[in-house]
């Protein structure tokens, strides 16, 4: 969790709840609030004139969301919308920088934060421009099997074929037929149509 709840509920935060497939803000919309997940699922996308999207990241219980832009008074570069039923903890942007002003552990946790995820998009974009669609999608499931901290020697993957795509940003039909050459060479296994790495 990125910061405790008592001390948001302390400081005047509140718990929305939004039913699955709920825009809790659109792209281009003026951040005026942090958001923190008490339970539930989030994504944050972009999608083009012909449909097509691109994931920028998927939050979960404790994650919190959409804070850049806040520290830069710009908008939001995503779209967030559940994926699941949440209850998402919501807090104004001046009481968000009135709590990292008292507390500069939590201020500490979002610089690290900001670095991760920043050098996370930098390695992404490198593997979207200069790598195979194979490529692209080992380098996606390795940062997802890193995030979960497993020692398993296989985890399962709980996204689709199109999220992956999703995410990679390939076609759907280019993630089946590229995982399908990765369980020929014994680099992910597929059982009953879910994808281990």
């Amino acid at each position: 969790m990125q910061i405790d709840e008592n001390i948001l509920i302390t400081w005047g935060a509140v718990v929305k709840k939004y039913n699955k497939n709920e825009i809790i803000f659109d792209e281009g919309a003026l951040a005026q609030f942090y958001f923190q997940i008490k339970k539930g699922t989030v994504k944050m996308s972009n999608s083009n004139d012909d449909c097509k999207e691109f994931t920028q990241g998927v939050f979960q219980d404790g994650d919190s969301f959409g804070e850049p832009p806040l520290f830069i008074d710009e908008s939001y570069p995503a779209t967030a919308v559940t994926i699941t039923d949440c209850a998402i903890i919501k807090l104004s942007k001046a009481t968000f920088f009135k709590i990292l002003s008292e507390y500069p552990a939590i201020h500490h946790t979002f610089t690290t934060l900001f670095a991760r995820r920043v050098l996370m998009k930098s390695k992404l974009l490198r593997d979207i421009i200069n790598h195979t669609p194979e490529e692209r999608i080992i380098s996606f499931l390795y940062a997802f099997k890193a995030k979960t901290n497993s020692k398993e020697d296989k985890v399962h993957i709980p996204y689709t074929r199109q999220e992956i795509a999703n995410f990679t940003g390939l076609r759907v039909e280019t993630v089946i037929r590229t995982l399908k050459k990765l369980e020929e060479t014994r680099r992910v296994d597929i059982k009953q149509r879910k994808l281990y790495f």
